[in-house]
Order: structure tokens, then C-alpha cells, then sequence
């Protein structure tokens, strides 16, 4: 359980009736919940995975220690058809699932991630050969966190954006957005679009709708 508030006196309340309640040991302050990592400093708070990556590059057993600078290649547009179907799909999805969860506090991930979760049902050696170009990109970044700052405003910034026709199989394109409070980004999402948009700006006027609802 986490308590947060910015009245220390009745944190200690709350935390005192609990006490009285249930058998309960408190932590102190939050430093690691559910595998994210919390640091407090001067310039704010930090929130990271550092942890949980090293866990799962040790899961996914890579023979070498190589790192890329992006996650995914440029104009990459894959299919259920490329390559050959795996033997065993499970670690595939066990992979993809692993890093649908760290996509929580990794948004530069949530693109790529987007687009392999969609192959979990029959994977194949090309969508496993990206999945191992994203493991390899973690290796490289695995120092990066999400800041969120002491000192910032409560103006809310928002950006979204689309890619027209982007998958080869049916045509429909993705919505992408992320939403800044201050300086501090508190949502993203990367989602395939419901229909098929038969131009640029629709496809862009649908991400803008789909980011308007999340504001909302």
C-alpha cells in the first residue's frame, strides 16, 4: 500500500488507525513498488525499471552484448506472414508481456511494443529478431527515467500525431499522443485506429480526438 499526501501529520494518522486495524510494517518511504523505482531528490522525483530490465535481459538469455540507438528501424512495417512461425511462441509472449509493463514508465518504448504485442498469437523468427533490437536497446538505456519535477506549473501540454496506412494487412493507421503537466509527462499512448482513415488529416484529426478524450 502507498500513502502519499503532503501533510506528514496526517500520513501518520492514517498510517496509525491501519495499525490499529491490521498487522501492518511500514517501509518508510517509497523507494520500489511492483518493480518501479522511486528516488527523491532535490530537483524532484525519478521513476525508473532499472531493476526490473536487468531481470529481464537476464530472462531473455541474449548471446551477446550488443546495444542499438533506436528501438525499432525506420519505415518498419511487418506482417503476420514475414519469416518462419517459432517452434514455441512461448517466450515470445512471455518477452512481450514483460515489456508491455515496463512501457509504464518507458514511453519511447511504446511504439515498438504496440506493434509486436499485435503478433503474440503466432509469432515468427522476424518479429522475434525485432523483439531482441528492443531487449538490445534497454541494455543501452537502461539508466533512463522519468522525472518529475518539485518546481512546475499545472499547465497542461499535450502533442499527438499519426501514421496514415500503416499496417500492411488491413491499412488502418496508429494514433500516437503524450500529455505533459508542467514538465512532467503523465500519459501515453500508442493505439491502432478503429477504421481505416482515407487521408493524412483524418488519420490526424482521429489521433487529435482520441488525445481531446484522454485531456478530457
Amino acid at each position: 500500500m502507498i500513502i502519499t499526501g503532503d501533510e506528514p501529520e496526517y500520513i501518520a494518522f492514517v498510517k496509525a488507525r491501519l495499525r490499529d486495524q491490521f498487522l501492518m510494517t511500514d517501509l518508510g518511504p517509497l523507494r520500489y513498488f511492483l518493480g518501479i523505482e522511486v528516488f527523491s531528490t532535490s530537483d524532484g522525483f525519478y521513476i525508473s525499471q532499472e531493476k526490473y530490465i536487468q531481470d529481464l535481459l537476464a530472462r531473455a538469455a541474449l548471446g551477446d552484448e550488443r546495444t542499438v540507438e533506436t528501438p525499432m528501424e525506420l519505415n518498419v512495417k511487418l506482417q503476420l506472414t514475414d519469416g518462419d512461425p517459432l517452434s514455441d511462441p512461448t517466450r515470445y509472449r512471455h518477452l512481450v508481456g514483460s515489456l508491455i509493463y515496463l512501457a509504464v514508465t518507458r514511453p519511447d518504448i511504446s511504439y515498438p511494443v504496440h506493434i509486436l504485442s499485435q503478433f503474440v498469437s503466432a509469432p515468427t523468427t522476424v518479429h522475434y529478431s525485432h523483439l531482441l533490437r528492443v531487449l538490445r536497446y534497454l541494455r543501452g538505456t537502461i539508466t533512463h527515467r522519468l522525472l518529475f519535477p518539485r518546481s512546475s506549473s499545472l499547465q497542461l501540454r499535450c502533442y499527438s500525431d499519426a501514421t496514415w496506412a500503416s499496417d500492411p494487412s488491413d491499412r488502418r493507421s496508429l494514433s500516437a499522443y503524450c500529455v505533459f503537466l508542467g514538465g512532467s509527462l503523465i500519459a501515453w499512448k500508442t493505439k491502432k485506429q478503429i477504421a481505416v482513415s482515407r487521408s493524412s488529416v483524418e488519420a490526424e484529426l482521429r489521433a487529435m480526438a482520441l488525445l481531446t478524450a484522454e485531456v478530457t
